[in-house]
This record gives C-alpha cells, sequence and structure tokens, in this order.
C-alpha cells in the first residue's frame, strides 16, 4: 500500500497540527494510502502536543505563575522516557492569558515560565527545549532566572531555546512591543531596561542573532543559563525523525495556515521543501490560503498547492489528493 508522510503545521488560529494532520490522514485512508501521521512546528506554540503526538510521553501539570504573576496550572511535556522535555512559554507566560486591557510588558513577567523550567528540572529531565512563541513579556527573561534561581538552578541539565524569529536582543521591543501593548514612549523605556539588563547577564546578548525572540527571553536564557538558540523548525524536524520517516513513504504533505513566498524562505514548509527535494520524494501541500508564487513553489519542487479552509473540507481534498497519488499524478 503506497504511504504518505503527512507533515503539516497549524493553521494558526484555526486548528492545530494534530487536527490538521489526523483531517489529512483520514481523507488519505478513504483514497486507500496509508498515512504516516507526523505535525510539525516551527518551534512556538504548538509544538508541545506536536512532539508528544510524534515521538510519545507525557504532559506534566505544575504550579505556575501567569504573565502577571497570578497562580494557574499549567503544563509541560517530558519526552520519550522522560530525559527530554518540551516547555512552552506560551503555557504559563503567554499573551492568551491576559486581556486586551491587561496587556502591559512593563509590568508582565517570565517568571512562570522560569517555574515550568525549573518544574522539568525537578522531575529528571536533562535537556530542556522552550519554545517562545505567543509571549507577552518583554522582560528579557528576567523573571525567568529568577524563578530559576528561587527554585535552585537547572543542575547539570541544558536549556535549548527552539526560536521562530532571527531578531536581536536590541531589536526586540521595537519589533514586538507594540502588539503586547506598548506605545512609543513604553518601547523606549524598555529597550532602556533591557540595555542595562544586557550589561548586568554574565554573557552579552546584543548583537547576537535570536536573542530577542518573545521579547528577549532567548537571550535571557542564552546569557544567564547558557542555553543554545536553534531555529525551531529544523530542530523539531529532527525531534520527530522526520528524514527517517521521509524516506519509507512515496509522498509527503505539508500545510499551514497561509502559504506564500516567506513560507518557503526558512520556514517549516521550506525546510520540509529542502528535505523531501533532497530524498526525491513528491511534495504536496493543503493549506488555508495559497499566496505562494509559483517560482517559490518550483524552488522546492511543490507539486500543487490547494486551499480548504475546514476540517471536512481539508480530509476532503486530502482523499481528493490521495487518489491522484495512487494514480500516478
Amino acid at each position: 500500500m503506497p504511504a504518505v508522510l503527512v507533515a503539516p503545521d497549524s493553521f494558526k488560529g484555526t486548528f492545530s497540527a494534530v487536527e490538521v494532520a489526523e483531517a489529512m490522514a483520514r481523507g488519505l485512508e478513504r483514497a486507500g494510502l496509508e498515512a504516516d501521521v507526523c505535525p510539525v512546528a516551527d518551534g512556538g506554540e504548538g509544538t508541545m502536543s506536536v512532539l508528544l503526538t510524534s515521538i510519545g510521553g507525557r504532559s506534566v501539570e505544575a504550579e505556575a505563575q501567569d504573565p502577571l504573576g497570578r497562580p494557574r496550572t499549567a503544563s509541560f511535556a517530558l519526552l520519550g522516557d522522560g530525559r527530554r522535555a518540551l516547555v512552552e512559554m506560551a503555557a504559563a507566560s503567554g499573551l492568551a492569558l491576559i486581556t486586551e486591557d491587561e496587556r502591559d510588558p512593563w509590568v508582565t513577567t517570565t517568571y512562570g515560565t522560569g517555574q515550568l523550567i525549573r518544574a522539568a528540572v525537578e522531575a529528571g529531565a536533562r535537556e530542556i527545549m522552550v519554545a517562545v512563541g505567543g509571549s507577552a513579556t518583554v522582560d528579557g527573561g528576567r523573571g525567568a532566572l529568577e524563578a530559576v534561581a528561587d527554585g535552585g538552578g537547572i543542575g547539570d541539565a541544558r536549556i535549548v531555546v527552539l526560536c521562530d524569529v532571527q531578531t536581536t536582543w536590541e531589536d526586540c521591543a521595537r519589533v514586538f512591543g507594540p502588539q503586547k501593548g506598548a506605545d512609543a514612549e513604553m518601547v523606549g523605556r524598555l529597550e532602556q531596561r533591557l540595555d542595562q539588563l544586557a550589561a548586568e547577564l554574565p554573557r552579552d546578548p546584543r548583537g547576537v542573532a535570536m536573542t530577542g525572540a518573545a521579547g528577549g527571553l532567548s537571550g535571557g536564557l542564552w546569557a544567564g543559563l547558557g542555553a543554545d538558540l536553534e531555529p525551531g523548525a529544523p530542530y523539531v524536524l529532527d525531534a520527530v525523525r522526520f528524514d527517517d520517516r521521509l524516506g519509507r513513504v512515496d509522498a509527503a504533505i505539508a500545510g499551514e495556515g497561509q502559504i506564500d513566498e516567506q513560507s518557503v524562505l526558512g520556514k517549516i514548509v521550506g525546510e520540509i521543501g529542502e528535505r523531501a527535494r533532497r530524498a526525491g520524494v513528491p511534495l504536496y501541500a493543503i493549506v488555508g490560503s495559497d499566496a505562494v508564487p509559483p517560482e517559490a513553489a518550483e524552488r522546492i519542487a511543490l507539486r500543487s498547492v490547494r486551499e480548504a479552509t475546514t476540517l471536512e473540507e481539508i480530509e476532503a481534498t486530502a482523499e481528493q489528493l490521495g487518489r491522484e497519488v495512487t494514480a500516478g499524478g
């Protein structure tokens, strides 16, 4: 039976990567194909559910503070045998945890994310991946570093920050502050505060790519805890053994809410496309909205892009595509 690797990202704000992958799989199976369900992520929100689905593990609850210091119960993942953990900063320090009226990056804190990192250490994890997307903060990771110190440090654990942007420390207030509630005056104050923090940390994060992710949380962990900074998309693909799984299928399907030229330039679809092209595996895409120029699609040998906006449409589109793949189309 022909097999297809189903590797969509989330349709942000609509469906999770897991929901999209399962809908695609149902359609392919109706077309008589075997589906290897491999939802993917770029290191931002949704990375935890992707890794739990693809490589197994369990979700663990822990007490943590939200961005305004209020108590909440948040989750992190212990992956595989439990020696690796995944912490999503959005679970404790995310923008979605506060109302629009509460947005104030001068006071919001990453302390809760530091509590989750400590909880992962206490659970026995020796490598802790921190997915930094959807943050409510521009504190440079000060809160997280304080929480880790208050809890006793990280011992010999290794921290890996999965970044979905290349933004540097000194640019993060200007780039991300306004969406978190900062006006022009506050952006200036945030820049000054980050500059002061950079001078206090063991390493200076200024000028280093990816240190500005999540309002500087990535840079704070890099400077204060020796964390490694990694582009999220390739790291996640390696973690789910994407290349090995790609070698066992006849075709692959990518997906995301909107595909455009930026999607194929270093983001998750582009990374999938490069790997599929090198492996000689035909690649297709099912997306919410198609805005990719033909020449960009050709760069990653993307054979077709089809639009679908509901899970039912995604399932039906995957079934139609599956029948064409079976017929050699």
